[in-house]
C-alpha cells in the first residue's frame, strides 16, 4: 500500500484575461490547465476535483452554505516505501521512563467557570468563558 500527501487547493472562481483566447470557456480551461501544470512542476499529481458544502456568516446571526469546488492533488510521501511506514507496537508506557509506574503529568484539564454561582450572579455577563483550562489540576 503506498503512503500519499494530499493537497487540496481551491478551483479558478475567474478565468484570467488572456490575449487571443476569446471564448469564455477557453480562458477558464487556461486557467485550470495553469493551475495543474504549476502544481505538477511540484510534483504533484491531479486526482480529482470534488464540489463540498461551507458553512459562513452571513449578516449578524445568519448562516449560509456555499458550495465550493476544490481541487485535489497527491503525490508518494518522501522516504515512504511501497508497503507504507513500518508499524511500531503501542504500549501503555512512555518511551524512556525509568519508573512505569510514575503517572504521566496531563497538560490541562477542562473545569467549569463557576465563579458566578459563588459570587451569588444570577446570570453570567455575555461575553464570558464557560471552560477554563487549569494546568495545576486544583479546583477553583
Amino acid at each position: 500500500m503506498s503512503a500519499y500527501e494530499y493537497k487540496v487547493v481551491p478551483a479558478p472562481a475567474r478565468a484570467e484575461k488572456v490575449k487571443g483566447v476569446r471564448a469564455p470557456e477557453a480562458r477558464f480551461a487556461l486557467s485550470v490547465e495553469k493551475l495543474m501544470n504549476a502544481h505538477s512542476a511540484e510534483g504533484w499529481e491531479y486526482l480529482r476535483a470534488e464540489t463540498l458544502p461551507s458553512e459562513e456568516r452571513k449578516g449578524l446571526g445568519g448562516r449560509v452554505t456555499q458550495w465550493r469546488t476544490m481541487l485535489i492533488f497527491r503525490r508518494a510521501r518522501s522516504g515512504a516505501t511501497e508497503d507504507g511506514p513500518p508499524l511500531q507496537a503501542v504500549t501503555g508506557e512512555a518511551p524512556g521512563r525509568a519508573d512505569p509506574g510514575d503517572a504521566m503529568p496531563l497538560p490541562g484539564v477542562l473545569r467549569a467557570d463557576r465563579e458566578h454561582e459563588e459570587r451569588g450572579v444570577a446570570d453570567k455577563p455575555a461575553g464570558r468563558r464557560l471552560w477554563a483550562v487549569r494546568r495545576d489540576g486544583g479546583e477553583r
